[in-house]
């Protein structure tokens, strides 16, 4: 069965759904969207670290994702303006990855396949990291709901009940880096916020609690992917680009179907 592309590409769509899902629920309950933005910009300088050291490129995007996490919430708080941080942050660590990439010497590069994905080429072993990725994130995120919860609705409860908002938020740090990692084979450092937000605000329309928002945003998730390879099958159009635009369309759909709704009360 993995034998044929298009069923590894499928795979690999529904794996880095289940792990931006239940993440990108905190990326909106928190407003951290341009924080994820910044995370998988700085992607770029991993892929470029991990060839200039011959390394697995999953560890190079990891390990810059994290420290590029890190650095912006270390920084949080200390007489910037988070958007105008995020922003310089995000554009810079993009900027400075493709000169990077372009110094190395007798190394061929399809930057496109980092920029927008190449799902397309999934191998077996790229299967077996996004799964363990999304697995990891999944019950990193499972263990620590309800504090993550917490956290997230009241800083001052959270302390209240004995808990440190500021682990909560490396938990959530560490999460946003690994799926990072597992998600640039798939749709790239330009549309990994995507999946992130996307699936996430479209699932709120539909969803009562939190943990209904987080199940409904995966299924939108794996639905975009399923969906999106077989459009850009028919259409030969980008595989990642063509999984966030049914993510898109599903968004503005069910917000459409929500103000109805809310109209018709």
């Amino acid at each position: 069965m993995l034998d044929d592309f298009m069923t590894r590409a499928t795979l690999a769509g529904v794996g880095v759904a289940f792990a931006a899902a239940p993440l990108g629920c905190f990326v909106v309950w928190r407003r951290m969207a341009y924080f994820g933005d910044a995370t998988a910009h700085a992607a770029i300088m991993g892929v470029a670290l991990s060839l200039a050291l011959q390394t697995s490129i999953f560890v190079g995007t990891l390990a810059v994702a994290l420290l590029m996490a890190l650095t912006v919430t270390g920084l949080a708080g200390r007489g910037y303006a988070m958007d105008t941080l995020l922003g310089v942050m995000a554009h810079s660590a993009l900027a400075f990855g493709l000169v990077a990439v372009s110094f190395l010497s007798g190394i061929r590069i399809d930057l496109m396949a980092y920029l927008f994905g190449d799902i397309l080429a999934v191998s077996r072993m790229d299967l077996a990291v996004i799964w363990g990725g999304a697995a990891l994130v999944v019950a990193l995120i499972g263990w620590r709901w309800s504090a993550l919860l917490t956290a997230t609705l009241n800083e001052e409860l959270a302390y209240a009940h004995g808990l440190n908002p500021k682990k909560e938020q490396l938990i959530l740090t560490v999460a946003l880096a690994i799926t990072v990692a597992v998600a640039i084979k798939v749709v790239g450092v330009l549309l990994i916020a995507a999946m992130l937000i996307i699936p996430a605000a479209a699932a709120r329309n539909l969803s009562r609690t939190p943990e209904a928002m987080a199940g409904i945003a995966a299924a939108i998730g794996a639905l975009s992917a399923v969906l999106g390879l077989r459009g850009a099958y028919i259409f030969d159009t980008p595989a990642g680009p063509s999984i966030v635009c049914v993510a898109a369309v599903a968004f503005a759909a069910l917000s459409l179907l929500g103000l109805r709704n809310r109209s018709s009360v």
